[in-house]
């Protein structure tokens, strides 16, 4: 079994863990064609009914941004919200590969962008919160392009920068080719368990964060808030990993109760643009300043998408000595970069993070304190010298994190 076969099956078989008859939708841009065929071998290997496939592409993408009708970003076509949505009330299982230039939509009206992702979130809304409620199995993983990779390792050979970015992808996976990567995993999300439960057992009030970079950022937490990590489970208790690679654990902050300064680690790549050093002010839960060096305005339209997108919907604890940050790469995609450093993201909460909310309607997890919106997007705040101070809800002070890392 070579590298690349191995890294399909485990997304399939660990990542959406498809199950014998079940529908598999795989959405990959075109580039990686070759790979999700290897995706759909796994699948059917494991006894999926049918595998469905996605495209998308990065050139047809920037052209359909300057080039397009300008109405055409206010619609999204009902057929593609048909197959989605449809898929998903079936019980079908969702695999995305997460592959694009970080840069690519560069210069594309920002208006044109924002109206799209408004539109999208609309139309798309009940797939939206089928997976977010974890009503279905889904996972997002990534390969090399040409165009990232040259963005990951700029001034070498596309053969040299290629590999290289497998070989970085492949040791974040925890896949070496020896055809163990499923056990490894399993060992993984056990520990990941563990430290959940510890945190959990914590009942913590609310959390406070500084740094040298100027964060000071106080996040309160909900009431029967519950922190994730590792493998979710479907309302049908089946197990999969939203995210590979994860190491991460998260839970959602209370929607009012944010306030400070946040200041962003790393770059974020939104819309198909660089935002880069930058920063946010927050009072009572709503972002009331952003301010970036590069791609202040994409920044602002993200945050502007709906009245909840100005809100915080996740906190999420990664170990700065963790794999992923122990590579010192930027990967320029939200899938690695934010399971190298601890982060925030602005937009939509997660039901699996309050006791009982998978079972709740949106307004029911909204009186319970959790954010709603279209739109859930990371960005990374862990640094070597992060500070989190936990207060519980009995009034002891509690290091969570001491230069950077766990302290638990």
């Amino acid at each position: 079994m070579t590298q690349f076969e191995e890294y399909a099956k485990l997304l399939v078989e660990v990542g959406v863990n498809i199950q014998k008859g079940q529908n598999l939708v795989i959405s990959s841009p075109v580039d990686c064609a070759w790979f999700v065929r290897l995706c759909a071998k796994a699948a059917y290997d494991a006894g999926c009914r049918e595998v469905i496939n996605c495209w998308d592409d990065d050139e047809l993408s920037r052209e359909k941004g300057l080039r397009a009708a300008d109405d055409v970003f206010d619609t999204v076509p009902a057929w593609r919200v048909d197959m989605l949505t449809g898929y998903a009330r079936g019980g079908a299982a969702f695999l995305r590969i997460a592959a694009e230039d970080p840069e690519n939509l560069k210069g594309v009206d920002p208006d044109r962008l924002l109206r799209l992702r408004r539109a999208s979130g609309k139309a798309l809304e009940e797939y939206r919160r089928l997976t977010m409620t974890n009503a279905v199995a889904w996972s997002i993983g990534s390969i090399p392009i040409p165009s990232w990779a040259r963005k990951v390792f700029p001034g070498r050979v596309e053969e040299e920068s290629m590999e290289k970015l497998w070989d970085a992808i492949f040791a974040a996976v925890r896949v070496t080719g020896d055809g163990k990567a499923v056990e490894r995993w399993r060992e993984h999300t056990a520990a990941i368990q563990e430290r959940v439960e510890k945190l959990n057992a914590l009942n913590l009030e609310s959390l406070h964060y500084t740094n040298s970079l100027g964060t000071d950022l106080t996040v309160r937490l909900p009431e029967g808030h519950l922190w994730a990590g590792g493998a979710s489970r479907t309302k049908g208790g089946v197990p999969f990993i939203a995210n590979m690679p994860t190491e991460e654990i998260f839970t959602a902050p209370l929607r009012t109760g944010v306030d400070g300064v946040v200041y962003a680690s790393m770059p974020l790549s939104e819309d198909g643009n660089l935002v880069d050093k930058f920063y946010m002010v927050v009072k009572e839960g709503k972002i009331v300043e952003v301010h970036a060096e590069t791609g202040e305005e994409t920044l602002k339209a993200g945050i502007s998408v709906d009245e909840g997108a100005s809100y915080f919907g996740e906190v999420a604890l990664v170990p700065y000595d963790s794999p992923i940050s122990n590579q010192k790469l930027l990967y320029y995609n939200t899938l690695f970069d934010e399971n190298a450093s601890c982060h925030l993201a602005f937009g939509e909460a997660y039901s699996e993070c309050i006791r009982g909310g998978e079972s709740m309607t949106p307004e029911e997890l909204k009186a319970h304190g959790l954010n709603s919106s279209i739109t859930h997007v990371d960005f990374m705040v862990g640094t070597a010298d992060l500070r989190i101070t936990g207060r519980t809800r009995d009034g002891r002070e509690v290091p969570v994190f001491i230069d950077g890392n766990f302290a638990l």
